[in-house]
């Protein structure tokens, strides 16, 4: 019996694949998490499978560890499933190959997503699961999310009955995060198609001492190939076995699935063959143009069968193109092309080739209708989507839009809510109305920071409109500095709705929207309607958290559904989810939502046009949201995927920005210090550039307290515009007499602040200070690492832009795939201004240490060439060179003092003479888990390489999963129950090597500590680990990431973080953590929700599993301060 759900792709995959899985061995990747996430959850709650058991789901260490383990677990007869994408499909290749030779019913389900090349994107196409088309997995593609339900259990039940392991597959974002209202089958009527004699063979093929086997054994050239020849039967047989399941599947839920679905005319001389979402875009455009066209939609990619293609092909076909959402550099044709003109090379069709929607690349109805008039006069090696003026493949599209459905578009700020509240308008109006529902959701790369966009729509019937919204008659905007930053109404339907979220009054409104926006709002007498959620969630207690209202007050004005209704119903949404966090934020929610309409106004444009934008370039149309605009020509620089840093402003993200008194300030420079983003800078100026400075800054310059100093000026920045008012810098002041030297102030008040930022910036030096190893001193150095785009208030960042200020101009920062890389290196913002580069998330020390052997190669070579010229003119500073080669500031003096008469051989490599300084940066997902191997050999190489692990204790940038490093009794994604076990100890693994320098370091407990470390790790030659403690966004923290610096502080004082540092030079521990107090330990627990939901949660376990936390930390403080008090230090004695 079919049941109906509003649902995302995801879940439509795993709703499926949890009836038919035993054990499911998973590791995260955007964007098939949430897959492996749901089964967690539901196997928590209990949730059975067809076998009437709760699924094992078991987190690995990597997708490598997860294929492995589910090759184990189908050698021991059970049916195991995973989840993945991109560069985690690559780590599970060996495995297939082993999983499909020896013919196991495994199943892996893929969110398909593009693989890191020349840069990493996290979004949507086909080159995954393109390299794995040779492994000997059956390959199933679904179109849609309803596909994704079903075609998923012809995946699990074909890969029983046949022997043979399936890969099903639907686009990553496109279909995987998109929601819809789909039917679904109940687990009753699946069961019954299972092949139970098939699964009887495989159980009793399973590894069992009773019938003891031989498998994975070595075979020789002599049989070899005759064993690989005779499994041929098999997938000839899988084509009949997948469209048989096709067709028990269209008899239940009265579909017409089959290997390969023709649509379209019955004599149609022109088709297209594509497979995955793009096949919805396509049929909608045969429907609404009425031509004698048609396309043949791929499910069955592998084994490829001609004979069920042929079945559905029209005999009147003339023209095919031929869509791949791939690229295959150098090849004859992309992959899909090229199978489908191998099976019709008998045929008199004419065949060609296209590339379309790379990394989540818009396909349009527009788009499509280009590939059909281009069969007019076919041309091969074409693509659509972008415009490609180099060399010129691009088919030119004419404006086409298909408008069947009620459209909307919700701009919101990442971690603002209003995605959220974008699924729950969907889900509320698709489960209580009559009404079909669509939703998509684009975003970038960040955790939270970017631009999200919600592509809504709604319709009496179902919608099929797998691209972005083209004809909004809503449009919401939930930060108002938009209206001035992005174009975001030129779509927009005459007479429509605009909703926006203000603190402005009209007035203000009119004067900062830009001149295109007011057009288009005027031109198409569009109603604008204003609201101030941040006051109405501030007077309900709700901080910033304002998606609750947003919804609110879109329902209010929309018309899809009955307002009273409306409300009731999100009340009980708001009830189910925020009930675990207390009654008094489910009240507050209340409050907020039935005071929304109380502030909703409408105003008046007036006719006040701006002067139109100058042209603007690469970076900057990127950062307005314009780059779907640029030509393959604006990349001609840029091949390679090299970029420099561009530090491009935001637009004042944050409604309060901090404030400067300089009569409460003494100049300690701890505001600078804490920032994570870089924008508070303390400066020193000298004479010169105070005489110069404009009167409004002089008068902000206060004298040093320092006596060394007296010959300079102090003064602060706070570059207010990329301000993500976290506060730290308020939380960490001392001030002066109990008076704080900076607060919290209303942006539109602090009209001079950026342009004073901007002015000392650009005008004042960096001064050479004696010592740059304290707190004050530090900050004086412009850091190399300036506005990254990480979360607000985030743990991270501060400790590389201090690193930066310590070691900035030596450095080269080889970077895990993580936040820290997506924050560091996302386009358009570029905060390094230092080589920084990342590969990928697995094989960053290895990365790493190969810059650090190139390095460390050149300067033997280098070392040769001296030594066999020491006869020349710049003998002295050879040999200052020879004996200072690990030393930046004379390596550098002897680069910038060298004559020309250096060895022609010498000139070539010049650059090399100066000392570099390597650290390779991750996070805990990183460290402790997919990486650690690496880490590892690092660690026993004796080399001169340092590592910084930015430690949250969980798998921050895919979305809050534990990790090694997630301590016991700690809520995450895969222990939503509270993590059973403990986390790892890194430090006291590294220290089993007794020449590696290892610190723990905490930037909220002890400042001075973390820059002391730093030096320490710098100036040992050998390899050095330092590991931070993070605050994340995900830990939950009471009162917000504002309060993460006293968190931060109560970590190490209640014994939960240790701080120290050990030094192999003198083979001491220092431990820094003083006056520990563990009584403080609960306190320190409950102060964030990842623990203290544990008690509602898992009430039985909780306090035991608290205790057994806050043991575990007690035994690993005795074991450092053991360590400690030994005068021979080493740590391979027993606790």
């Amino acid at each position: 019996m079919k049941k109906i759900m509003t649902i995302d792709g995801n879940e439509a995959c795993s709703y499926t694949a949890y009836m038919f899985t035993e054990v499911a061995g998973i590791y995260p990747i955007t964007p098939s998490s949430p897959m492996a996430e749901h089964l967690d959850e539901w196997s928590s709650n209990h949730r059975l499978n067809v076998f009437n058991d709760e699924v094992k789901v078991v987190e690995m260490q990597s997708e490598l560890g997860a294929a492995g383990m589910v090759h184990g677990s189908l050698q021991a007869g059970l049916l195991t499933t995973t989840f993945t994408a991109s560069q985690g499909l690559l780590l599970m290749i060996p495995n297939m190959y082993k999983i499909a030779g020896e013919m196991l019913p495994g199943v892996i389900h893929v969110a398909a997503r593009s693989l890191s090349t020349h840069a990493l994107s996290i979004f949507g196409d086909h080159q995954d699961i393109y390299a794995t088309r040779m492994t000997g997995f059956a390959m199933l593609a679904s179109s849609s999310v309803q596909d994704a339900a079903y075609l998923s259990a012809v995946a699990h039940l074909s890969a029983i009955k046949s022997s043979l392991p399936f890969l099903h597959f639907f686009d990553g974002f496109r279909t995987s995060h998109e929601i819809n209202k789909i039917e679904v089958l109940e687990q009753e009527d699946l069961k019954e198609l299972i092949d139970y004699e098939a699964l009887n063979r495989f159980r009793n093929k399973a590894l069992n001492p009773l019938h003891p086997v031989t498998r994975g054994v070595n075979e020789n050239d002599d049989i070899y190939f005759q064993n690989m020849e005779v499994r041929n039967k098999y997938y000839e047989q899988l084509p009949d076995i997948v469209n048989e399941y096709m067709e028990k599947i269209n008899e239940k839920a009265n579909t017409n699935y089959k290997p390969f679905n023709y649509y379209g005319s019955k004599n149609a001389k022109k088709i297209i063959v594509a497979m995955g979402s793009v096949t919805d875009t396509i049929k909608e455009y045969i429907t609404d143009s009425k031509e004698n066209i048609g396309l043949i939609e791929v499910h069955l990619y592998r084994p490829f069968s001609s004979k069920y293609l042929l079945n559905v092909l029209p005999d009147t076909v003339e023209k095919i193109a031929v869509l791949d959402r791939t690229k295959e550099p150098g090849s004859g044709g992309e992959p899909l092309y090229l199978d489908i003109s191998n099976a019709l090379k008998n045929k008199n069709i004419s065949i060609v080739g296209g590339r379309y929607g790379l990394s989540s690349k818009n396909t349009t109805p527009a788009q499509i209708k280009a590939v059909y008039d281009m069969l007019d006069n076919p041309r091969d090696n074409f693509v659509i989507g972008i415009n490609d003026d180099v060399t010129h493949l691009s088919l030119e599209i004419q404006n086409y839009k298909i408008n069947n459905a009620q459209e909307m578009l919700i701009y919101g700020y990442g971690s603002d809510g209003m995605i959220s509240a974008s699924k729950s308008l969907i889900k509320l109006i698709g489960d209580n109305t009559d009404k079909y529902v669509q939703g998509y959701f684009e975003y970038d790369s960040k955790k939270s920071g970017g631009v999200t966009v919600s592509h809504l729509r709604f319709k009496d019937d179902i919608i099929r409109k797998p691209y972005y919204v083209e004809n909004p008659s809503v449009v919401v905007v939930s930060k108002d500095s938009y209206l001035s930053d992005f174009d975001m109404f030129n779509n927009i339907c005459e007479n429509g709705i605009c909703i926006i979220n203000t603190v402005r009054n009209e007035k203000e409104i009119n004067e900062l929207m830009s001149s295109q926006n007011k057009k288009d709002l005027l031109d198409k007498k569009i109603k604008i309607y204003t609201i101030n959620a941040y006051l109405i969630a501030h007077e309900s207690g709700l901080n910033n958290k304002i998606s609750m209202i947003m919804e609110n007050a879109i329902l209010k004005l929309i018309h899809l559904i009955d307002f009273d209704k409306a409300q009731e119903k999100l009340k009980e949404y708001i009830k189910n989810k925020f009930s675990k966090k207390g009654e008094k934020v489910v009240e507050s929610n209340y409050q907020a939502i039935e005071a929304a309409t109380k502030y909703i106004k409408e105003i008046k444009l007036n006719n006040e046009i701006k002067q139109a934008q100058e042209k603007i370039g690469l970076y900057e149309m990127i950062g307005q949201r314009k780059g779907n605009e640029l030509p393959t020509s604006a990349f001609l620089k840029h091949q390679d995927g090299t970029f420099n840093e561009t530090n491009l402003n935001k637009s004042a993200i944050s409604e309060f920005v901090p404030k400067w008194l300089n009569s409460n300030c003494i100049r300690c420079n701890r505001c600078s210090f804490v920032c994570p983003h870089s924008v508070i800078r303390t400066y020193l100026v000298d004479e010169e550039e105070y005489q110069l400075m404009p009167s409004k800054i002089k008068e902000r310059c206060i004298k040093p307290l320092d006596k060394n100093l007296q010959n300079y000026y102090f003064i602060i920045g706070i570059s207010i515009k990329n301000c993500t008012g976290c506060g730290l810098c308020v939380n960490t002041c001392p001030g002066l007499r109990n008076s704080k030297a900076l607060i919290m102030e209303d942006i539109l008040n602090q009209s001079e602040e950026q342009k004073i930022a901007d002015y000392l910036l650009e005008n004042i030096k960096d001064k050479e200070i004696e010592s740059k190893n304290s707190i004050m001193t530090s900050q004086f150095k412009k850091p190399k690492i300036k506005y990254p785009g990480a979360c607000l208030g985030c743990g991270q960042p501060a400790y590389i832009k201090i690193l930066t200020q310590l070691f900035g101009n030596e450095m080269i920062i080889a970077n895990a795939t993580g936040c820290s890389s997506i924050y560091g290196g996302s386009i358009p913002n570029l905060p390094y201004n230092l080589p920084w580069a990342s590969s990928l998330f697995e094989d960053n020390a290895e990365y790493g240490y190969g810059m650090y052997m190139a390095d460390k190669t050149m300067k033997n070579r280098i070392k040769k060439i001296i030594h066999s010229n020491l006869n020349n003119p710049n003998k002295e500073l050879f040999e200052m060179w020879l004996n200072n080669m690990d030393d930046y500031k004379t390596t550098k003096y002897v680069y910038d003092n060298l004559t020309n008469d250096i060895p022609e051989e010498l000139k070539k490599i010049k650059d090399y003479l100066i000392k570099k300084s390597t650290w390779i940066i991750g996070g805990d997902g990183w460290a402790y888990d997919i990486g650690f191997s690496g880490i590892d050999h690092i660690l026993a190489s004796n080399d001169n390489v340092n590592i910084l692990v930015l430690n949250t204790e969980v798998y921050s940038n895919t979305g809050g999963q534990a990790s090694k490093a997630s301590p016991k009794g700690s809520i995450a994604s895969f222990a939503t129950s509270g993590k059973k076990n403990n986390s790892k100890d890194l430090a006291r693994i590294a220290m089993s090597y007794p020449d590696v320098y290892v610190a723990q370091i905490n930037l909220g407990a002890n400042m001075n500590q973390v820059i002391k470390a730093m030096k320490e790790a710098e100036e040992y030659k050998g390899p050095s680990l330092i590991i931070a403690y993070a605050p994340c966004i995900s830990h939950g923290i009471e009162g917000g990431m504002t309060n993460s610096l006293e968190m931060q502080a109560l970590a190490t004082k209640c014994g939960y973080f240790p701080i120290f540092r050990y030094n192999p030079v003198d083979k001491k521990l220092i431990l820094d953590s003083k006056n520990v107090d563990f009584d403080l330990y609960n306190e320190f627990l409950l102060k964030q929700q990842r623990y203290k939901n544990l008690k509602k949660i898992n009430k039985e376990n909780a306090d035991l599993l608290f205790e057994d936390n806050k043991n575990n930390a007690i035994l690993k403080f005795n074991y450092y301060k053991m360590l400690e008090k030994k005068k021979n230090f080493n740590c391979r004695i027993p606790v």
